[in-house]
């Protein structure tokens, strides 16, 4: 029964990815076919972003009402049918309307999904969970692909994908037995996992040391954002890559990031999540100096970006694995949920703010900009570990 639920929950976090990459793959195709400015992408990432924010904020009430594997199979639900939806706009208010409903979904299984596996599972399972989100997040842009070189058929490409959802969410209505077999079973849980009442936002911010992991997220999240939004203009305005070389390499950090929790997760039990996170950011530390070394050369620039993403891979699983140790049981879902709206938050308005900097003053600025936003995370996860002790 754990291997089993284990396995859908694999599932789960892999249709959590398949989205995320799927409308940058798209819109290229998609842009000029409804007739808008190309800018007007960011209209459908900041629509999807907001629906993230709010469901994630809700996502405690909605999981103590509903359970865990409820919520998550009507979130995979709505992610569907977004993206079913998406294949048959024609107008570009239609891709604005199909866009609540995913961000809305995304938000919520995010957080019930999250909180679920810090609650039942070890910090192992965390860290592949994670690595498994790239799997999904890897492959749509690839379906996209072979759809594109079908005549430009990009709606094809969201109804293979999003068929793709609709059977995941059949086998996860299918599991739901077991999500409250496992809550039953106190697998890794204890009496205290839930309280009668949701937290409401201004008592979860009273809880010792929630504002410090909160923006501390914020900033893991804005580096992780910038670094994919950002890196092949950086390449090649900052440091003379041809274009084409550019994106070639401009997955390098996301790249990094998948491998490291695929690599770390077979040592983070015995390591324990507060080492595992001081280990991310100082790796994570060493691959941004080595992008600002003012050599031009090739190797050293391209493996900073490696190292830099493989810093990043295990920081984000081990803060959300750590976080009912941190807060209790009995918080741990208001608490991931709160995280989660942070994170989205750093994600959607991080990127643009360095779009200003790299516009206004330099582009160069890049890794400096990636490097603050780094050690300011490092600053407040320390400060969460002195209020704990």
């Amino acid at each position: 029964m754990f291997t089993i639920l284990l396995a859908i929950i694999y599932l789960g976090f892999i249709s959590l990815g398949l989205p995320d990459a799927l409308f940058g793959a798209s819109w290229p195709v998609l842009q000029p076919s409804l007739g808008v400015p190309l800018s007007f992408a960011g209209i459908i990432t900041m629509t999807i972003s907001g629906g993230t924010i709010i469901a994630s904020l809700f996502s405690d009430k909605l999981t103590r009402k509903l359970g865990a594997g409820i919520v998550t199979s009507i979130s995979v639900g709505m992610t569907a049918t977004a993206l079913l939806g998406f294949s048959f706009c024609s107008k570009f208010w239609h891709l604005i309307l199909c866009a609540i409903p995913l961000g809305l979904g995304a938000g919520a299984v995010d957080a019930a999904l999250n909180n679920f596996v810090a609650l039942h599972f070890a910090s192992k399972h965390m860290s592949w969970l994670h690595c498994f989100w790239g799997v999904g997040a890897s492959i749509s842009p690839y379906i996209m692909g072979f759809w594109l070189s079908k005549n430009e058929q990009w709606a094809n490409g969201y109804r293979t994908v999003g068929i793709i959802q609709i059977i995941l969410t059949i086998i996860l209505f299918i599991s739901i037995p077991l999500w409250k077999k496992i809550k039953t079973n106190n697998f890794a849980s204890d009496s205290k996992e839930e309280t009668p009442q949701p937290k409401k936002l201004k008592e979860i911010f009273k809880i010792k040391g929630v504002k410090s992991v909160l923006f501390a997220f914020l900033a893991f999240c804005a580096v992780e954002a910038t670094a994919f939004s950002w890196t092949s203009s950086f390449l090649v305005l900052g440091k003379g890559f041809s274009v084409d070389m550019a994106a070639k390499y401009a997955s390098l950090f996301y790249l990094g990031m998948t491998v490291s929790r695929l690599v770390t997760g077979f040592f983070a039990d015995k390591t324990g999540d507060k080492k595992m996170i001081r280990f991310g950011y100082t790796v994570a530390t060493i691959g941004l100096l080595l992008m600002i070394l003012p050599f031009n050369n090739t190797f050293i620039c391209l493996a900073g970006i490696f190292i830099a993403g493989f810093g990043n891979g295990p920081v984000y699983p081990a803060i959300i694995h750590s976080t009912p140790v941190n807060f209790g049981k009995e918080n741990s879902q208001a608490v991931v949920g709160v995280q989660m709206a942070f994170a989205y938050t750093g994600s959607s308005f991080m990127p643009p703010l360095f779009g200003i900097i790299a516009n206004h003053i330099n582009i160069s600025l890049f890794p400096i900009f990636l490097l603050v936003f780094l050690l300011l995370g490092a600053l407040l996860i320390e400060n969460l570990n002195r209020l704990k002790k």
